[in-house]
């Protein structure tokens, strides 16, 4: 299949988001994503925001006597409920766009903002991997090559693009790419900074079998999996620094008077990340308007002349 087949239209119903309603009047798409091939059948991607979300179950967090803690959790909830409902109406529909390195939590975090937000959520590999037909990045890597996957993932993230309403987990390797930052900067972009110790540590727990660039035939799984993330850090890390939005896990960690970021719940990312997005919004809404006054002031001034 040639990349430019991959083609996303959405169908758009004229039903509203389930009987939720949010600050600001906005309203979560409906319908399906239909992900196009010419070599084969559309593959159709059923929208999150196409029929009502189920209440989000939050990972309790657990005292020290090993019991859960529910007061702790419903704080969360609380808390990521009011901080959604403020950003929403600095929002006005844009697209959020998660980047980060492989393992970084982007799609657990990203269900859990889209949920909030009343967005739908994507995972930009799951599309490829259905435009394709094939099961998994690994295979795509491994039947065609990278470069194919990275010009499917472009389409992609071009037609997602057009949208609106969306939260976006995007592959690891999507930022290398100057085009795909022209979509994403259509949105908003947020990076997930996590310390590549404990990105290492996720990744050898479960296994490198699902990531085509870490996978190795022998080795210390953690040992291996840390020099190779070390090397993509370092050859992306200028590429993920032009995110709008940075959330570095390990400054949550610290406010939180933790000494490790696995510590942290999903809950934790998507409430800092929302949090960061509303002051940047603000900060750059703020900006604008200074802007407007002062091309206005100096239009006043030419015509007085």
């Amino acid at each position: 299949m040639e990349a430019g087949g991959v083609g996303l239209a959405l169908q758009a119903r004229a039903a509203g988001f389930g009987s939720s309603r949010h600050r600001g009047g906005l309203q979560a798409p409906t319908g399906s994503l239909r992900v196009a091939d010419p070599a084969g059948p559309a593959v159709a991607v059923r929208a999150r925001g196409s029929k009502p979300v189920a209440p989000l179950r939050l990972r309790a967090k657990k005292s020290s006597g090993g019991h859960e803690n529910s007061h702790n959790s419903v704080d969360e909830a609380l808390l990521l409920k009011r901080k959604s409902e403020e950003v929403l109406f600095y929002l006005n529909g844009r697209c959020i766009y998660l980047v980060g390195m492989m393992g970084s939590g982007k799609s657990t975090v990203g269900k859990i903002m889209s949920e909030v937000l009343g967005y739908s959520f994507f995972d930009s590999d799951k599309l490829v991997e259905q435009a394709v037909g094939m099961p998994s990045v690994a295979q795509i890597f491994k039947v065609h090559s990278e470069a194919f996957f990275r010009d499917n993932e472009s389409s992609v993230l071009r037609d997602l693009s057009s949208m609106r309403r969306l939260v976006v987990a995007t592959g690891g390797g999507a930022v290398i790419r100057p085009i795909n930052w022209r979509y994403m900067k259509r949105g908003l972009s947020v990076w997930l900074d996590v310390p590549l110790d404990a990105l290492a540590r996720r990744i050898a727990k479960v296994g490198t079998a699902s990531r085509p660039l870490l996978d190795q035939p022998s080795g210390d799984p953690y040992a291996m999996a840390f020099s190779k993330l070390s090397m993509l850090a370092q050859q992306r890390g200028d590429a993920y620094a032009n995110a709008d939005v940075r959330v570095s896990l390990e400054e949550i960690a610290c406010k939180q008077g933790h000494d490790d970021v696995s510590k942290l719940t999903p809950t934790d990312i998507a409430i800092e990340s929302l949090h960061k997005i509303e002051s940047f919004v603000i900060e750059h809404t703020a900006d604008s308007s200074a802007s407007d006054a002062q091309a206005e002031s100096q239009i006043q001034r030419i015509q007085t002349l």
